[in-house]
């Protein structure tokens, strides 16, 4: 069956960039020239998808508002002239059919997840996190895809992840079944780095089938009440395979202001209209000493 739905979660409060996300939804933070959440909705069509649900919360309004249509703003783009921004603006309105839903409560991505089953209905989807951007030739999740395509059971995104930070990860025992494609055996969520199966670190990509939703049902929430989509998974895993792929690609973790301040200049160095100045500031800084900033005045 083809994945024609995908879901992206944005519902968070996006506390690690506070006092910035204190009225900005964070996946609306600028990565270069577009805001964080664009670039999966465009990894989302380029694959293929054709509807995107995007689930919000609270004070997220900005979001619906950005994938809507501004007329004010054409009209005064088209007066200006501004045609090359008219287009722009006309295209991100009509880059998907998109709709959302909200979760009233921070109740984890699995709770997040579950609430959209009305919407998928009975058809495998895609997940999609915005906080994980990958820069790849073929998007990752139609690299996924093609997975699925092959065995038709739900597929995770995996990478090889440090020692030093598997504890951030839910992590695949893997059984390898062809190039970077692995049978997941189990699932451990953060587990220590004693612990962990092996350093295949599950991030923001996810195709699940239908019978994700009775699974995310049945798991009993964690701490903070919230439902885990690795618990979620492992449940799903009694009853059917789970495929992990090891996605060609560069991925930024952006859900961090270090992460973020690394994507923002990754992408720039790919945007031929910014590049060449930002290497010669890159050198520039690389010659300069630095020294610890003195008090700032009140």
């Amino acid at each position: 069956m083809k994945i024609r739905k995908a879901v992206i979660t944005a519902a968070g409060w996006g506390t690690r960039f506070l006092p910035a996300t204190k009225a900005q939804p964070k996946e609306t933070l600028p990565l270069v020239d577009k805001p964080m959440i664009q670039y999966v909705v465009e990894e989302a069509v380029a694959s293929g998808i054709e509807q995107i649900i995007i689930v919000t919360a609270h004070g997220k309004r900005a979001i619906e508002d950005y994938f809507d249509r501004s007329f004010e703003l054409e009209q005064v783009l088209e007066q200006k002239g501004e045609e090359k921004l008219l287009r722009e603006i006309r295209r991100i309105s009509e880059l998907a059919d998109v709709c959302y839903i909200r979760q009233k409560e921070q109740l984890g991505l699995g709770h997040a997840i579950m609430i959209t089953e009305a919407l998928v209905g009975k058809e495998p989807f895609a997940v999609f996190l915005p906080d994980d951007i990958i820069d790849s030739h073929v998007p990752a999740m139609k690299q996924m895809i093609g997975v699925f395509e092959r065995f038709g059971a739900s597929v995770v995104a995996v990478e090889k992840v440090s020692r030093e930070t598997i504890r951030s990860y839910g992590v695949v025992e893997p059984e390898r079944v062809d190039h970077r494609v692995y049978r997941a055996l189990s699932l451990v969520e953060k587990p220590s780095a004693a612990e962990a199966p092996s350093n295949l670190g599950i991030v923001g990509r996810y195709i699940l089938t239908p019978d994700i939703f009775k699974s995310l049902r049945s798991v009993k929430p964690g701490a903070g009440g919230e439902i885990q989509i690795t618990d979620g998974l492992t449940h799903l895993l009694k009853r059917q395979p789970i495929y992990a792929y090891e996605f060609e690609g560069v991925r930024y973790d952006a859900g961090t202001p270090l992460g973020f301040l690394k994507a923002s200049v990754g992408l720039a160095l790919r945007n031929p209209e910014v590049a060449p100045g930002l290497k010669e500031y890159l050198r520039e800084l690389s010659t300069r000493d630095f020294k610890p900033p003195g008090k700032l005045l009140p």
